[in-house]
């Protein structure tokens, strides 16, 4: 939107900290500049009613693999990229980080060419990068490919190193098993976004890799050591430790909602500021191929994904990523889990923005030009897109 001035109403108002009732929105070239009550803000060129619906910043999905019918590994460039995110721009989605599953070395170097030169060009939604593996641990591979994985060596490091200059952001999802403390924290130290996961380390050596710079993990109970009476493994590392944020696959089918409602009880700390990121659970939906297509199956790495009932599996039964957007990921872990609609949509935006040092906050105080807003319908079983400034 640019020029005309724009007056939303007739619905809730999530402004990227808290969800406002009996309110209305009124835009002038992009930017929010009154939250108030109809009869009190001046007449605009346009309004819209939302029809009871909801206004939401869009979307921040730090773990996408694919969309559009493909996936980043099939061809790393940027032509890819530009179809991964303009699907999940249609989910609602305005940042995503494009996700390459371990690969080889070469896959890597491309995904990395091809991320620095999508965000030099501006695609829409591009925010950076995440290389989830190679250097994972075999025992918690999952759909990971093992005879990719492999130890983290000298010239592995200096590749994310160089990629940490070149991208915004650069998250890399790894192992203890196949990576050292003092890789960790070098990464750290460069601004990597280093995420624990795919690993069956225990609990001390998760907190230790924590110590040396790891600040995340990959989607929380899935291919990771897990919580037991006396092996609290990585799960119990990222409950505990108010460093460790977290990725949820609230699609009910990774995780059940019982489990889910646990992790995220043990994880409120009634002390902390309502939109501090540090140590969170935020919403991921790891999409494959199929994001944003009717398609029944999909093919990665020569091997058949076939998507049913919610599932996207191996021909052995294996998940392989999940068959999510962000928008049922909020309703299942408000329908089902029963956490509140203001949690979830901090989980799904303000949060996962903030993790990788972005603001998608709506509040009038910010006085910022405002990118993109969805439209979320009421009965959270779909989006639609209000305004891009792109």
């Amino acid at each position: 939107m640019s020029g005309p001035s724009l007056t939303i109403h007739g619905g809730m108002i999530f402004d990227g900290e808290q969800l406002c009732e009996g309110l209305a929105a009124r835009f002038e070239r992009g930017q929010l500049t009154d939250l108030a009550p109809q009869s009190d803000l001046p007449p605009s060129e346009q309004t819209l009613d939302l029809a009871g619906d909801i206004l939401s910043p869009g979307y921040v999905d730090l773990q996408v693999n694919g969309g559009d019918g493909v996936m980043l590994n099939d061809a790393p460039d940027v032509d890819t990229l530009s179809r991964i995110a303009r699907a999940h721009r249609g989910l609602g989605a305005q940042m995503i980080l494009p996700t390459l599953i371990t690969d080889t070395a070469e896959k890597t170097r491309a995904a990395i060419d091809a991320a620095t030169r999508a965000v030099e060009r501006g695609v829409p939604g591009i925010a950076g990068l995440h290389l989830e593996g190679p250097h994972l641990s075999i025992k918690r591979k999952g759909a990971h490919e093992a005879r990719f994985i492999r130890p983290m060596d000298e010239d592995d490091l200096q590749t994310l190193l160089a990629a940490a200059e070149a991208l915004p952001v650069l998250m890399v999802t790894l192992a203890p098993e196949n990576a050292t403390t003092d890789q960790v924290h070098r990464l750290h130290e460069a601004g990597v976004i280093v995420s624990l996961g795919h690993t069956d380390a225990d609990y001390d050596t998760c907190q230790e890799y924590a110590r040396a710079g790891a600040t995340c993990a990959t989607h929380l109970f899935n291919a990771m050591s897990q919580l037991g009476s006396r092996t609290p493994g990585l799960v119990g590392a990222v409950l505990e430790n108010e460093g460790l944020a977290a990725g949820l696959i609230a699609d009910g089918v990774h995780v059940h909602p019982a489990t889910m409602r646990a992790a995220w009880t043990a994880n409120q700390h009634p002390d902390r500021n309502p939109t501090d990121p540090t140590g969170r659970i935020f919403l991921v939906t790891d999409s494959m191929a199929v994001a944003g297509t009717d398609n029944p199956s999909f093919e990665l790495e020569g091997r058949l994904i076939k998507r049913e009932d919610g599932r996207l599996t191996l021909e052995d039964g294996t998940l392989a990523g999940a068959d999510l957007d962000l928008t049922r990921a909020v309703k299942v872990l408000t329908q089902e889990v029963g956490v509140s609609l203001v949690e979830s949509l901090l989980a799904a935006t303000t949060h996962p923005a903030a993790l990788i040092g972005k603001d998608v906050s709506l509040a009038v105080k910010n006085r910022s030009r405002i990118e993109t807003l969805i439209r979320i319908r009421a009965d959270l079983g779909g989006v639609s897109w209000l305004m891009s400034t792109r």
